[in-house]
This record gives C-alpha cells, structure tokens and sequence, in this order.
C-alpha cells in the first residue's frame, strides 16, 4: 500500500484562492516539502531556500515532485583552482 501524497494544508488553501479568483500574483511559501499537484499548474510560486525566495513557475512537468527540488539551498562557487 502506497502513502498519499502531502500539501501543506496552508499552502492549498492559497492555491485555490489564487484559483478561485483567477489571481497572478506568486504565492509566497515556506513550505519545501509539499508535493506538486495538477492544481498547481501554471502558477507562480516563491519558495524559500533558507536565505531567500525564489520564484517557481509550475509547468506539467514537475507534478509529483517536490517544492524544494526546484530552489536549491547551496550555491556552488566552483573547485579550488589548481596550482599548477
């Protein structure tokens, strides 16, 4: 037996209202851990890594996913150079 998926129940709230009223404006969430559902589809999303929010355009492609796969918390300043 397979475990439903999990969505903030905060965070649904706000995507039915942002449906509901047809609204664009990005929907602000802390939430990392909810799952991408077909209700989110086309919109905008602001997740926090931890330090910032980054905007997230929900496409059909990342349903089933995670928030937090698309606003990486580490940022990568390259290898040490070599001495050489």
């Amino acid at each position: 037996m397979k475990k439903g998926f999990f969505v903030d129940p905060h965070l649904a709230k706000k995507v039915t209202a942002a449906q509901a009223n047809n609204d664009r404006k990005p929907i602000q969430t802390w939430s990392r851990r909810s799952t991408i559902t077909p209700d989110f589809v086309g919109l905008n999303l602001n997740v926090h890594n931890g330090r910032s929010f980054l905007p997230v355009y929900v496409t059909e492609n990342m349903v089933g996913h995670k928030l937090g796969e698309f606003s990486p918390t580490r940022t990568f300043k390259g290898h040490q150079a070599s001495g050489k």
